[in-house]
């Protein structure tokens, strides 16, 4: 049985969910926050979250783009 043309994309899109969900998810974000109060900076927690959320959606972007049409 032959697979559809679409199954890579769609297997890289679950991924990429998954990525999302594990790097989202509370006790990530807990320890992320324990380690910015610990070294005394809210700042550049926030600014962690906000790269990693600019690179799925650019990883997004990536994948789609290279989709078959």
């Amino acid at each position: 049985m032959s697979r559809p043309p679409h199954a890579p994309t769609q297997a890289r899109l679950w991924a990429l969910f998954a990525l999302g969900v594990a790097a989202f998810n509370f006790p990530l974000l807990a320890v992320w926050a324990a380690l910015a109060e610990q070294a005394g900076a809210a700042a550049p927690w926030a600014v962690a979250l906000f790269v990693v959320w600019a690179g799925l959606i650019a990883l997004l972007a990536w994948v789609l783009e290279g989709a078959p049409d």
